[in-house]
């Protein structure tokens, strides 16, 4: 039996760009056939309100909301997660953060003044990853020193099909071991745009993390004919 993933999801709730509700966000991927998707809403500048946005840490129960309104329609068959889509302040690069806890997010400040060195061994500390989101999809982003980056995310299901070319060429220049596709899931357009297909289910972050560095799994997406 082969399984579906999402790894790459906003909700309404949490991210100011989202426009779905997590309830019907799980409802959605569960008609699509999916087993299960990461919750990676914002965690920038833009997600909180002025007087939280310098002090993040404060205001983990809302940043949390749309994952926990997902996790309420999770059953033995479709797994929520919690993951991460961070942004440093006055930059324009996006990281997918995967293994993320509630306690982690709660006992370690303010992420967004970190930067990617400083992020990157707090992450290797707390056993996450750090993958860059979408590295080409305009012309602001610029690409993370590798040695800050656990992988890239080659396949982006809202950047066009160059963007991902180049995404994937550049993983390979500089030797990733982890590359992820995730649709970037936004809107009721977005769904069901990219994810992995493994064949065990993932019902923990450790499984998650297990199978992400193992590479056993298949990406998803147009190139690849799978979707």
């Amino acid at each position: 039996m082969q399984y579906k993933y999402e790894l790459h999801c906003h909700t309404k709730e949490t991210s100011l760009c989202g426009q779905v509700p997590a309830a019907e966000i799980v409802k959605m991927y569960k008609e699509q056939g999916y087993n299960g998707i990461v919750i990676t809403d914002h965690y920038s500048p833009m997600t909180f309100k002025p007087s939280r946005v310098y002090r993040p840490q404060t205001d983990i129960d809302f940043y949390i909301s749309g994952y926990k309104e997902a996790l309420k329609y999770a059953d033995e068959n479709f797994t929520v997660l919690l993951g991460m889509e961070l942004r440093y302040y006055a930059t324009a690069n996006d990281y997918l953060v995967y293994g993320v806890t509630e306690e982690f997010l709660r006992t370690n400040g303010n992420l967004m003044k970190l930067y990617p060195k400083k992020f990157y061994k707090l992450a290797k500390e707390n056993n996450m990853l750090v993958v860059q989101a979408h590295p080409f999809r305009n012309s602001i982003m610029i690409r993370t020193n590798p040695n800050y980056l656990d992988g890239a995310e080659v396949h982006n299901g809202k950047a066009d099909y160059e963007a991902n070319r180049k995404a994937a060429e550049w993983a390979d220049k500089n030797n990733m071991k982890i590359r992820v596709s995730g649709s970037d899931f936004h809107r009721p357009n977005n769904l069901a745009n990219g994810g992995i297909i493994t064949d065990e289910p993932i019902k923990t972050n450790d499984d998650l993390l297990r199978i992400l560095r193992s590479g056993n799994f298949e990406m998803m997406g147009e190139e690849f004919g799978n979707i």
